[in-house]
């Protein structure tokens, strides 16, 4: 299945949904119709049963060069001043994409990013919110927040330490500084690296095996323990994970499972039960 609006184009084969940037002539710099565009194409992804894993992607050599000129422009001119009306995005930028900004946070279906060039401001966001990525030998990745006067944006400052230690994420953060793919692998950033012409095709073997061989419902029960396990003490989460544990010997998949490695097939897993992780948290500075 292929389709795609607003320079999002998506195709679907064998489990996996690859959602492309595909506005190569702006190195896939995102508009307001592209941001609420993608969101709707994870939406789409994250409801439909067939889909067993996402990676995201850009057109040619860039994977996201960030927000446009025009958007934050927009952006800008819906600053409220006193005893003005707010403007329509900054009453509510949820509302303008029809989806909470921290969407990739909330979803069962594991995400993975191929990020096969420059991804930088937003499009590094983008990244940031995927569960696993993959990074080109040849792109770099840079937060630029800072170089323009602006802020670490739709929750970068909640994702990087999490991902990278307080260290790092000063680092990067505060200087806005270029980071190629042996940098983000050394510091965790990014978990496999490939030359360009590889990467996708790595990302994408990467979510089959997750499609072909892993439990719809575990995953996104694991997804919700690991973001909900950041703020909860140890004992807590562990008596949690003893509970679900229990609750999922009482589900078909584990029979399913044990019967495929009796009988050496692969597993036939059922839709996820769950369709979002309930716990997950909210970024602090999502906008």
């Amino acid at each position: 299945m292929a389709g795609g609006a607003a320079d999002i184009e998506t195709v679907t084969e064998g489990g996996v949904r690859t959602i492309t940037f595909a506005r190569p002539e702006r190195r896939n710099g995102m508009d307001l119709p592209m941001f609420a565009a993608y969101y709707d194409a994870l939406a789409e992804a994250e409801a439909d049963d067939g889909v067993r894993a996402i990676v995201v992607t850009g057109a040619r050599s860039s994977f996201c060069s960030g927000a446009t000129p025009e958007l934050l422009a927009q952006l800008a001119s819906s600053g409220q001043q006193p005893g003005q009306q707010p403007g329509p995005v900054e009453e509510s930028l949820d509302s303008a994409l029809g989806h909470p900004a921290h969407l990739p946070l909330t979803m069962g279906t594991p995400l993975i990013a191929a990020i096969n060039g420059s991804a930088a401001g937003l499009g590094l966001v983008h990244a940031l919110f995927a569960d696993v990525r993959f990074m080109a030998d040849e792109a770099q990745l840079s937060a630029v927040f800072s170089r323009f006067g602006l802020v670490a944006e739709y929750g970068a400052a909640w994702l990087l330490p999490r991902l990278v230690g307080v260290g790092n994420a000063m680092d990067l953060l505060l200087s806005s500084r270029a980071v190629g793919a042996a940098e983000a692998l050394r510091i965790g950033l990014v978990q496999r690296t490939a030359p360009r012409s590889e990467v996708l095709g790595a990302a994408q073997e990467y979510a089959r095996q997750l499609a072909e061989f892993t439990s719809p419902t575990s995953m996104a029960i694991i997804k919700r323990q690991i973001l909900d396990g950041l703020r909860t003490p140890a004992a807590e989460a562990v008596t949690e994970s003893i509970a679900l544990m229990r609750e999922s010997f009482n589900r078909p998949d584990l029979s399913e499972a044990l019967a495929a490695t009796r009988e050496h097939r692969k597993p036939a897993f059922g839709p996820r039960a769950l369709t979002t992780p309930p716990g997950a948290p909210e970024p602090s500075n999502a906008q």
